[in-house]
């Protein structure tokens, strides 16, 4: 980041308003709800500023009412509101171009992974109530739910195992339970004497 200084802000108040901007502009260009842990990789990864940094704007930016912060499924997401939209507008030419390009071009790379992993859910929690596991496995597409399912298990080994393997065919136990109940039902045989 340049170290051009803003009447009135010292460098360090500078650089974290530059890495505000930053950020509404890489969760404005995706467009889909981003994940802490995938803002942190894009942010830390490049060296834009610091994890302790980072999570302090993100507080700051959702207390102003700048991004939203909501729980989807124990993973904390962040979407840009219109107050946000509004100061990207005003001061998006402050970013450097260089970093912008950087940006469209993570956004162009990433946003099919990163789409994917918010379309396809997979968690469990303990019912204490009735002394078993919950496991949901979900499917989306566009945020409009295509499959919910839940189911209840008697150990943590066996939520984990429906958890990866939901993840990891996914595609296929979706498409073969589709399958099934779009199924016309066979005719039932008559038992002869």
């Amino acid at each position: 980041m340049p170290d051009t200084q803003c009447a009135g802000f010292g460098d360090n108040e500078y650089e974290r308003i530059e890495g505000k901007l930053l950020l509404l502009y890489l969760i404005d260009q995706m467009d889909i709800p981003l994940s802490n842990n995938q803002i942190s990789q894009f942010a830390l990864n490049e060296d834009y500023m610091d994890y302790f940094i980072l999570q302090q704007n993100l507080t700051e930016m959702t207390e102003s009412g700048f991004l939203d912060k909501y729980q989807d499924n124990n993973t904390t997401r962040y979407t840009i509101l219109d107050k946000g939209i509004e100061i990207l507008d005003f001061f998006q030419k402050r970013i450097p171009t260089d970093i912008r390009n950087k940006i469209n071009q993570y956004v162009l790379e990433n946003r099919k992974t990163i789409k994917k992993d918010y379309e396809v859910t997979a968690n469990y929690f303990y019912d204490h109530t009735n002394n078993e596991f919950i496991v949901k496995c979900g499917v989306y597409e566009d945020e409009t739910m295509l499959m919910e399912l839940n189911i209840s298990v008697v150990s943590k080994e066996q939520a984990k195992t429906i958890c990866a393997n939901w993840k990891k065919n996914v595609k296929t136990l979706y498409g073969d339970t589709l399958a099934s109940l779009l199924a016309k039902p066979s005719k039932p045989q008559t038992e002869e004497v």
